[in-house]
């Protein structure tokens, strides 16, 4: 690893600090290197809060050391003007003579243009360095801007005999059936912390009126996205409580309300499509999809899924809801505890 990639792994290390808090904008790192010696690092922590290189110029406590240092960033310095001034100015009029860049930012108010600025202005300006890894870190930033869509996960937990969920008596309505254990269930609310949404059929809802929210770890609760064809759920279910930002899908849409929007899709098409451009209207940049087990498969069926992650319990439940058929390929697998956690990309 030359010099230039070890300081850029330094930013994407810092950058990782924001995930989860800084929707809409990217994750970004900035270290700044005087004589092979960082003097500055900052990180962007949430929108509308200064930018990753404003924080590390900001801790540079000898400013006089600027004009003769290299600032690195994980991604191309903005150029134009919102919530914050651009980054590319602040550089600029620090006299900052070389900079270093992971990779080029997607969005097309920037796109190369902060780059060309800063050579415009006469700094010598490296693009490219762990230009993958800086991707890897904005996947759902990236997929946003190229694909127009959020990025898209599946989860579910299955058996060991590869069921969703067992046959439910009358008596056990509304009361879901743990698969996973509790280091498990504490994991997916981590993950609920760092997507932008989280979705969910509607039969998930009327067999076990989830709260969809990070209970067992500390942060942002995601946007809940229900599906409800014929408007089936019950107004006292918990995705009606307006804690959080919901939206839900149906065929007959109703006025929206407080922090519930309702939204009217065609279901002689397909919805999926549907979902994913007014999730994209909305700004929603990344999405969780935890069930059931036809809203799974759905977005199976269609290749709208960038990542899975496959929770398989010790259970055997011999009959119920069989678990979504997927491809296998591109897996990684892990243990925690008892519980293996499969885990795909999807690179079609």
């Amino acid at each position: 690893m030359n010099i230039h990639e070890k300081h850029i792994k330094r930013c994407i290390e810092l950058a990782q600090n924001g995930l989860g808090t800084t929707y809409p904008n990217p994750m970004v790192g900035s270290v700044i290197v005087y004589e092979d010696k960082i003097i500055g690092e900052g990180w962007h922590k949430k929108a509308g809060e200064p930018h990753a290189e404003v924080n590390a110029v900001k801790s540079v406590k000898d400013k006089s050391l600027l004009k003769k240092a290299t600032i690195y960033v994980s991604l191309e310095p903005c150029s134009h003007f919102g919530k914050t001034p651009p980054c590319c100015d602040l550089i600029i009029a620090n006299e900052i003579p070389n900079v270093v860049v992971g990779t080029i930012d997607p969005n097309e108010k920037v796109a190369g243009r902060g780059i060309l600025k800063l050579i415009e202005a006469g700094a010598n300006v490296t693009v490219g360095v762990l230009e993958e890894e800086c991707n890897e870190l904005n996947k759902r930033f990236f997929t946003f801007h190229q694909k127009k869509r959020p990025y898209i996960i599946l989860k579910w937990a299955e058996s060991q005999d590869s069921f969703l969920a067992p046959e439910k008596e009358i008596d056990q309505a509304r009361k879901p059936i743990w698969i996973t254990n509790q280091y498990s269930r504490q994991l997916v609310h981590k993950w609920r912390t760092e997507e932008q949404a989280i979705l969910v059929g509607t039969q998930t809802v009327v067999d076990d009126n989830p709260k969809l929210n990070a209970r067992d770890w500390n942060g942002n609760n995601p946007v809940r996205v229900v599906i409800d064809q014929n408007n089936r759920i019950d107004e006292n279910s918990f995705i009606f409580d307006d804690s959080v930002k919901t939206f839900i899908f149906s065929k007959d849409s109703k006025p929206s309300k407080y922090n519930t929007q309702f939204e009217e899709l065609d279901f002689n098409k397909s919805i999926i499509p549907q979902i994913l451009d007014v999730l994209y209207q909305n700004q929603i940049q990344s999405i969780i999809i935890e069930g059931g087990r036809q809203a799974l498969q759905s977005f199976i069926d269609e290749n709208l899924w960038d990542e899975a992650r496959i929770f398989v319990g010790k259970t055997n439940f011999l009959k119920g809801t069989r678990a979504p058929i997927i491809t296998r390929k591109n897996t990684t697998k892990t243990n925690i505890l008892s519980d293996e956690l499969i885990q795909i990309r999807n690179h079609d």
